[in-house]
């Protein structure tokens, strides 16, 4: 079978898109999802992201993880298939949309997507890191140079470790660079890598950034590897609200592969 596909990026964070309305992919396959993601046999991405029909909104978002397996929450995952809605005439410039993690409301202009990501409460203060979910689980640690880290080994230890282990955690290395700007590296689990970007993840910093004094804004820039994005919230007491995550979602290219 011939397998229609298009590739969408946010800050380097990629994805192949699957129109999936129709139901005709075969999902329960890990194999092939990690096949397809494989960067070397097959299209290449950090994850596989199905749009699919929802009862009550525009549509519904089922991700996988670069490793076949069915993921938590996406934050750029979440922003490219606003774009790829938009692209098929799903949407225009507003949509909400179902997630594994609830319901999710977004615009667009241009390239830029601000996505609306859940209320976070429950945030674990150490004091070594953080530890919080904004949709996916993440680690969070502050330091003073995140370019003489070794993401991947440094990460892979916290990933597997204690408290995490199988189940894991996402773990983000991050150093301030002014009042509410900072720059993050992360590691991914199901990636098992460092990748470009990390939605879920520039969210649980900025939040964590906030919580524990290292800012006073609740307007943050974040610097990745592959751009710039920007998280806004409200904060009362231990409740974070109206949390936004706002950047580019850019369409690369469409084609066929053979599955």
């Amino acid at each position: 079978m011939k397998l229609h596909f298009y590739k969408y990026q946010g800050t380097g964070n990629d994805f192949i898109m699957i129109d999936n309305r129709s139901l005709f992919f075969p999902k329960s396959n890990v194999g092939l999802i990690e096949k397809l993601c494989n960067r070397r046999f097959g299209i290449g991405a950090d994850g596989l992201i199905l749009l699919e029909n929802s009862e009550k909104q525009d549509f519904k978002m089922m991700y996988y993880n670069a490793d076949g397996n069915e993921g938590s929450m996406c934050g750029n995952g979440g922003r490219c298939i606003v774009a790829f809605a938009k692209q098929l005439g799903i949407i225009k410039n507003e949509t909400s949309f179902d997630a594994i993690d609830g319901l999710h409301f977004a615009s667009v202009k241009n390239e830029i997507v601000s996505l609306k990501m859940i209320d976070v409460s429950d945030i674990v203060e150490e004091s070594t890191h953080s530890f919080l979910n904004t949709g996916s689980p993440h680690h969070v640690t502050f330091c003073n140079s995140v370019s003489a880290i070794n993401v991947k080994e440094e990460g892979a230890k916290i990933r597997y470790g204690a408290p995490y282990f199988k189940t894991g955690a996402n773990v983000n290395f991050v150093e301030k660079t002014s009042n509410n700007t900072f720059k993050v590296r992360t590691y991914e689990r199901g990636v098992e890598d460092e990748t470009l970007a990390c939605g879920t993840g520039v969210t649980a910093v900025a939040i964590a950034a906030h919580k524990t004094l290292k800012t006073t804004k609740s307007t943050i820039e974040i610097e990745v590897l592959g751009g710039n994005l920007e998280v806004s919230f409200k904060n009362e007491g231990k409740n974070y609200t109206n949390v936004f995550l706002k950047g580019p979602a850019q369409f690369v290219f469409e084609g066929t592969i053979e599955i």
